[in-house]
């Protein structure tokens, strides 16, 4: 028979929103437990690649109590650097967190009344039990990698991987690289690569650059001047289902710009978007300059904005003239194929996005294609459920770093408040 025990809310997830979650009841009294499959910020210590940069900022690096606080405001932290931050935080605050704890399922028992403690039995793959009241799923959005169905039709004899499970140019065989994607983890991965001396293609795909540094200050900086967070979150995927990320800004020497015009300089080859392969061969968009144009346009649109920013505001800041841009010097349409084997490319590094999994929870809460039944990105479609990082419409704000804080105070504040009603209490709802 399985051990049963009670916890009255159960946090599926360690990362920054669990732990924040987790910490936000804390301060309101409330306990809970959480689980995770690896370890404290399994994600970022062990699931991306070495040299990651986080490209949100220092600024944005904060749990519930707590701000990093830095000599430099335009840093960049790396995966392992956030992952050890975030731990020494959940020791701090005596978070209960049982880590290498993988979830095999949860099932919401039949017959469930209002006043039940029993809403939730979480399943685990030791075998155990956890029954409890409420249940957040921690496991954001950014849970299972995505390659499209054209890596099967290609040569098996050429190495592939997922960005997920990338980790340095060592890790690839010999030869010349395609980095497919050109979002965040494609151009750094792209821009590492080339500067390890590898020959290097990137196959591009729609996304955003901005300028790492402006007029005498970071982009983040501006970003908080003049209020540009919402421009900086809000995606624009032409309805595609891969899960963007935020513009492309953080940059390995903390100068200059990372963008396709200076991946180009370096000798990085752009060719069109992968759209299908025969073995050796990959059939391509014809779209390398339309991407990048499209591209620049978006890069232009924030340096105005800030410009528009400092006359508005009187602010006495240096010129920059001329301004940094998208430069097209080496940049050209490739062609409609790639050949392989022609340009010794040995091994492709898919940068394609990660999607949501939610197959652990009960089917009555997902949709027919699986994602969870929501309110607000925050609310299950049963009582007691929760949801911290799970992308809400067109805004990646929910799933950025320092919005667990406001997550898990949202979260924390629905627990309290079901639990004040179901005791029948005349405490205040209302916390602080």
């Amino acid at each position: 028979m399985e051990a049963v025990e009670y916890a009255e809310t159960v946090i599926i997830g360690a990362g920054q929103q669990g732990c924040a979650v987790a910490a936000s009841l804390q301060d309101v009294g409330r306990e809970a437990v959480v689980l995770e499959r690896g370890e404290i910020g399994q994600a970022w210590a062990h699931e991306r690649w070495d040299s990651l940069l986080v490209g949100s900022g220092v600024r944005s690096i904060r749990f519930p109590g707590w701000e990093f606080v830095s000599d430099d405001p335009h840093a960049s932290l790396s995966g392992p650097e956030l992952a050890g931050h975030l731990r020494r935080y959940a020791a701090e605050r005596k978070l209960c967190v049982r880590q290498h704890t993988p979830v095999h399922k949860v099932e919401c028992p039949p017959g469930v009344a209002a006043g039940d403690d029993v809403r939730f039995r979480t399943h685990l793959d030791t075998g155990g039990v956890i029954e409890s009241r409420n249940l957040v799923a921690a496991v954001g959005g950014y849970a299972a990698p995505r390659v499209p169905d054209v890596a099967a039709a290609i040569d098996p004899c050429v190495h592939q991987t997922h960005s997920r499970h990338y980790r340095n140019p060592a890790s690839l065989p010999d030869g010349a690289v395609l980095v497919v994607g050109a979002g965040i983890s494609g151009q750094q991965i792209a821009d590492e690569l080339a500067d390890a001396g590898r020959r290097v293609f990137l196959s591009v795909g729609r996304h955003r650059a901005w300028p790492h540094r402006y007029r005498g200050r970071g982009i983040h900086e501006w970003m908080f001047a003049f209020g540009l967070y919402e421009d900086f979150v809000t995606r624009n995927t032409g309805g595609s289902a891969v899960l963007p990320g935020l513009p492309v800004t953080a940059v390995t020497s903390g100068e200059g710009d990372l963008n396709l015009g200076t991946l180009a300089a370096k000798g990085v080859v752009l060719v069109g978007s992968t759209h299908g392969a025969e073995r050796h061969t990959l059939l391509l968009a014809d779209n390398v300059l339309a991407t990048v144009e499209e591209s620049a346009r978006a890069y232009r649109q924030v340096i105005d904005a800030i410009d528009a920013g400092i006359s508005r505001r009187g602010f006495v800041v240096p010129e920059q003239r001329p301004a940094p841009e998208v430069r097209r010097d080496h940049i050209a349409d490739f062609g409609p194929r790639l050949d392989l084997a022609e340009h010794g490319i040995t091994a492709i590094v898919w940068c394609t996005g990660f999607g949501p999994d939610y197959r652990i929870l009960p089917a009555e809460v997902l949709d027919e294609h699986g994602a969870p039944r929501q309110e607000k990105g925050l609310v299950g479609a049963v009582p007691g459920l929760y949801y911290a990082g799970l992308p809400n419409g067109d805004s990646l704000a929910s799933v950025a770093i320092s919005a667990c804080v406001d997550n898990g105070r949202f979260i924390a504040g629905q627990i309290h408040i079901d639990h004040v009603m179901r005791s029948g209490s005349a405490e205040p709802v209302i916390v602080a």
